[in-house]
């Protein structure tokens, strides 16, 4: 799932829990947009830790150059 389902997810279920009054039978829409959310809660948190340890940038390390090096002496 990428950031952006996760965050639909979360807007979905906001949209269901907090703002519509529709009744069906058999399903409580309540209920329905909370599970949304937390599923969308839940990937936002897996995806930016995921996101996170794939960008430690590990600093390249310089070559240590001798003085011999430097004038042609080996």
């Amino acid at each position: 799932m990428g950031l952006g389902v996760c965050i639909v997810l979360i807007a979905v279920g906001a949209v269901l829990t907090f703002a519509s009054d529709w009744q069906l039978e058999g399903v409580n829409l309540d209920l329905v947009g909370l599970i949304l959310m937390a599923v969308g809660i839940i990937g936002t948190a897996v995806y930016t830790s995921i996101l996170r340890r794939r960008r430690v940038v590990v600093p390249p390390v310089a070559p240590t150059v001798t003085e011999d090096e430097r004038r042609g002496l080996h």
